[in-house]
């Protein structure tokens, strides 16, 4: 081997070495300002908690810009990392962060080993790259123009058709985070299966909205409560509501197949949130919501639009049909009106009454405090919030 051959492979190794030290001094660094002994991870701060979780986000990353699998060059590295920096870690992080509070109350005020506060931080963040994987595409076939305040990742220039092998990759990357932290767990099998299940069926939920109505077919008649539920229950519940609880669970040595009734809470708990949105689309203040609601403009299949076909009388009626799904201010204004001719304020406050005591109570009814803890702080997230 010739002495510059020798050199560049001193300077690999060398690269190699102080990369794996950046690594285990960052793990190191979370642990000894989150995990010690005079402050239990049980009683962190969401501050800090929020903290340790972007800590975490480091290391995966890093993990996945050096996977041996791929061999990067410093293009295709510089462009992943761009791409997960923009689309995995901008949103609230509430999934991501409740699978961490809900293995802490699962766990019964016990101190989280550093294992444990990073491995449900990892399995927290296999939540949000999933997230990301649904927004990327959803992005494209929405044709939408914004998200999370900043434009679409496929809108970004020289990205374009780009992001949907990025969809692919962010879905790529999930398994992989779970093959090198938790391939030796006795709950590794259980944590691809939950995985692969709820991306099926967050999938088919996604199939059912974009069916419903077909451009250029736009048919109230199609809109009814129960394909409401349908589109929600697959769309949305499972991922963002009984996954990070799934996790937990797994987490903590427990048997999914001995927790339906709790998949079943979490499922209603996450069709009642949407109703939430539905509403608050609609009646909310803007600047409290962060955004202006265009459910109407898009012809959404909304909670409130399958109410009011529900209470509407023919005039009314008539009215819903030629002004539902346009998008000049003047067909918007008369929609709106017929919702408050047709008190939909006062249902969906009456839904939501008669909704946090019907799920309070199956709450309150299960044996285990712990999961009743669970429960009880995702409820108390959602009931009657604002935004």
């Amino acid at each position: 081997m010739s002495v510059s051959c020798c050199r560049n492979l001193g300077i690999a190794i060398k690269a190699v070495h102080l990369h794996l030290r950046r690594v285990g001094s960052l793990y190191r660094r979370i642990q000894s300002r989150q995990l010690s002994s005079s402050s239990s991870p049980h009683h962190l701060s969401m501050a800090d908690l929020k903290s340790t979780f972007l800590n975490v986000y480091s290391i995966l990353k890093s993990d996945l810009l050096h996977d041996p699998s791929f061999e990067f060059t410093d293009e295709s590295r510089l462009w992943v990392e761009r791409m997960l920096d923009y689309n995995v870690p901008g949103g609230k992080l509430n999934r991501g962060l409740s699978v961490v509070d809900s293995f802490k109350l699962l766990k019964e005020g016990k101190d989280l080993t550093e294992e444990e506060v990073f491995l449900s931080c990892a399995l927290g963040w296999c939540i949000e790259w999933l997230q990301a994987y649904f927004l990327v595409l959803d992005d494209i076939m929405d044709n939408s123009v914004t998200r999370r305040g900043q434009p679409c990742w496929f809108r970004v220039p020289q990205v374009g058709m780009v992001a949907i092998n990025d969809g692919i990759l962010l879905r790529n990357h999930i398994h992989r985070i779970l093959k090198k932290h938790f391939r030796g767990k006795p709950y590794y099998v259980d944590l691809v299966d939950l995985f692969n299940e709820v991306e099926l069926q967050t999938a088919c939920g996604q199939m059912i909205d974009l069916i419903t109505t077909f451009d250029g077919e736009k048919d109230l008649a199609k809109y009814s409560l129960p394909i409401h539920r349908r589109i929600v229950q697959y769309k949305t519940a499972y991922y963002s509501f009984y996954l990070p609880v799934a996790c937990a669970l797994l987490m903590a040595g427990e048997n999914l197949e001995n927790h339906i009734d709790v998949k079943d809470v979490l499922v209603d708990m996450g069709i009642y949130f949407q109703v939430q949105d539905d509403y608050l689309d609609c009646f909310a203040d803007p600047e409290t919501l962060g955004k202006i609601g265009t459910d109407i403009e898009d012809f959404k299949c909304s909670w409130l639009v399958v109410k009011a076909l529900e209470r509407c009388s023919k005039e009314q009626t008539e009215i819903l049909y030629e002004n539902y799904g346009k998008s000049d201010p003047s067909n918007v204004a008369k929609v709106k009106d017929l919702y408050k001719e047709l008190d939909l304020e006062g249902v969906f406050k009456e839904y939501e009454s008669k909704s946090y005591e019907k799920l309070t109570g199956v709450i309150e009814a299960h044996q285990s405090k712990a999961i009743q803890a669970v429960l009880k702080s995702f409820l108390a997230k959602i009931y009657k919030r604002q935004k």
